[in-house]
């Protein structure tokens, strides 16, 4: 259901420090490029990755399109050091858990009421213009590509 969308992993000591500014930004979800098993649950969206506190702190939003339109807005707000910050916009207990391995890598556990529901590794692109999560869940798999706008 949410488990293709963000996927960073676990702590390191490098997780203190501020990602490369090719991470920020805003990114369109390329879905000729992606692929997901079973089908995408959504036929766009957008990510806008933000930092502040002097680039610990990192702010995620996802506006989903659905299949008949609607948005699913998210929010998550946290830092790089593999504990749980919650994913705001859904009506359930869901948490993230991102985790620097190195400048161009993020990992992610992502559960739900505690419970590990998917995990996902996240990389920027040499040239900073491709953002690829590689997630597997409990209801599925999907490799989804990113475009800097």
């Amino acid at each position: 259901m949410l488990a293709w969308q963000i996927a960073l992993a676990p702590p390191s000591v490098l997780g203190a420090q501020a990602p490369p500014p090719s991470w920020f930004g805003t990114w369109k979800l390329n879905v000729a490029r992606s692929t997901f098993s079973p089908e995408p649950p959504y036929k766009g969206a957008r990510r806008r990755i933000e930092t502040s506190d002097g680039g610990i702190t990192i702010t995620i939003v996802d506006d989903l399109v659905r299949s008949r339109g609607g948005i699913l807005h998210l929010e998550w707000t946290g830092k790089l050091d593999d504990l749980d910050y919650p994913v705001q916009g859904v009506e359930i207990v869901l948490t993230n858990a991102y985790r620097r391995v190195d400048d161009r890598t993020w990992a992610l556990v992502q559960k739900m009421n505690g419970v590990i529901v998917s995990t996902a590794r996240l990389a920027v692109s040499p040239d900073g213009k491709t953002l690829t999560t590689i997630t597997s869940s409990r209801t599925g798999n999907a490799t989804t590509i990113y475009d800097k706008q």
